[in-house]
């Protein structure tokens, strides 16, 4: 995979054709594992994350692909902004009429399963990533992408000791600023 992504980087159109198939498989199983901790009535399905994603990681001009670990981590961003983006659509649309909820996976938090206002996520995230962008780009690949501790290491070029201990941080961090925003984590 890594080398049909440095070829494809490099405008072999071939290579992107046998790429397809490879990452698709991939980002479904990633598309279906997130959504599988949504709320119930979710309006957006996981084929149509996974083809969104798709699209805009298809669409990237100014990125040197390098390797698998590296592709994967800019398809967890891809995959957070989509959901912000209808997360946002849908709250707009209801005019503010309560929140885009979804369960959160417990590793997340806390050791029971929580409803978290993905828009405020996201902003709790932005505030994080000011002093620790490293802890934020963390929570994106670990809760946005379902990354393994390992998977995760790999795309931040650290140890997994390290991601465990950041995870750590930033999950302590993202609880009590979810909560003292008087959202429920």
């Amino acid at each position: 995979m890594t080398q049909l992504l440095v070829d494809w980087g490099k405008g072999d159109r071939s290579a992107l054709e046998k790429l397809t198939p490879l990452v698709y498989e991939e980002l479904k199983r990633l598309a279906a594992r997130y959504l599988r901790r949504e709320r119930p009535d979710h309006t957006l399905q996981s084929t149509a994350l996974v083809h969104e994603a798709w699209l805009r990681l298809i669409d990237q001009k100014q990125v040197h692909w390098q390797n698998r670990a590296q592709f994967f981590g800019i398809a967890a961003e891809m995959i957070r902004r989509i959901l912000i983006d209808h997360a946002r659509n849908r709250q707009a649309a209801k005019r503010g009429d309560g929140s885009l909820k979804l369960t959160l996976d417990e590793a997340m938090v806390a050791p029971e399963s929580r409803d978290l206002d993905l828009v405020a996520l996201d902003d709790a995230l932005q505030d994080l990533a000011k002093f620790d962008p490293q802890q934020s780009r963390l929570v994106e690949l670990r809760f946005f992408a379902g990354l393994s501790i390992e998977e995760s290491a790999e795309v931040l070029e650290v140890s997994p000791a390290t991601v465990k201990r950041e995870w750590a941080a930033a999950r302590a961090w993202l609880y009590r600023e979810l909560c003292d925003r008087g959202q429920r984590a």
